[in-house]
């Protein structure tokens, strides 16, 4: 993606972001993610992630705040390192009110990651986020800005509601939880999609099983998690969790951190398609 907008351009992607969107159609959470990446580049990321975060929207500094909140304490400006980043994945309900983008980041030439954002259609028909956060990876991204996003296959199943669906995929996330207190791979991979991506570690996301599986190997043998919050589409298609987990490293010291997971219906039941799991940054002595 280019790092600089023409007018047209920028009509463009605001075009399709306020546009109706079609069932699983991911265009309009694309634009507005790279709309967000340009306001970035233009304002500084904190003028950018004022203007694009939903009243309700979280990160975790180290514990989820709400973002609005967190950011109002920061001043504005331009950043004298860039950063830059841009989508290489999508997903969007089959409602067309909810979706989410994956994809890299770098803090000029020297910092590199992965920024995962889950976005909510708002009653004005803008599209902001309600999560926006990732990991730092030792490596770029082999992926460049130019990479047309891959999408999410639609769901196919359907709970018919918000409130339905997070009352089943709570229940899987108690599932999971139980399991993942004394066998973390085993509990997550009863629940992975086939095509679930999974990312946390310094290495690249995993997006293939091979990688998905040597990604939870990276992970500890027994995590405990505690369910925070999310949401869900209106068709009861997709959604989105988020919660506390807790471990204890290879260090034999405990270790803390957050997941943050997307759930998607399908005929065989609900599926994992997205996990991140974040640890929280030791405490500076």
């Amino acid at each position: 993606m280019p790092r600089t907008l023409s007018v047209a351009g920028l009509s463009l992607m605001l075009a399709l972001v306020t546009a109706p969107t079609l069932a699983n159609d991911t265009a309009p959470v694309v634009a507005a993610e790279r709309a967000f990446a340009a306001q970035g580049l233009e304002l500084g990321w904190v003028a950018a992630f004022k203007r694009n975060a939903a009243p309700d929207g979280i990160t975790f500094s180290p514990e989820p705040v709400n973002a609005q909140a967190n950011l109002a304490k920061l001043p504005e400006g331009k950043d004298p390192v860039p950063l830059t980043w841009w989508p290489v994945w999508a997903g969007m309900a089959r409602s067309g009110d909810m979706g989410f983008t994956m994809g890299p980041f770098a803090i000029g030439d020297k910092g590199f990651g992965h920024f995962f954002t889950v976005w909510v259609r708002q009653p004005d028909g803008s599209w902001k986020w309600v999560y926006d956060g990732g990991p730092r990876n030792k490596d770029k991204s082999p992926l460049g800005p130019d990479t047309e996003p891959a999408s999410l296959p639609p769901a196919t199943a359907a709970a018919g509601s918000a409130e339905a669906a997070m009352k089943q995929v709570t229940a899987l996330e108690s599932a999971l939880a139980a399991q993942a207190a004394s066998d973390a791979r085993a509990a997550y991979l009863a629940h992975l999609a086939p095509d679930a991506r999974v990312m946390g570690s310094p290495e690249q996301p995993a997006t293939t099983p091979e990688a998905v599986t040597a990604e939870l190997s990276r992970r500890a043998p027994a995590l405990s998690f505690a369910a925070l919050g999310g949401k869900a589409s209106s068709a009861g298609d997709l959604a989105f969790t988020y919660g506390s987990a807790a471990w204890t490293g290879k260090d034999g010291q405990p270790h803390r951190g957050h997941y943050v997971r997307i759930w998607q219906n399908r005929t065989q039941g609900w599926k994992l398609v997205f996990d991140e799991l974040l640890p929280v940054p030791p405490a500076k002595s």
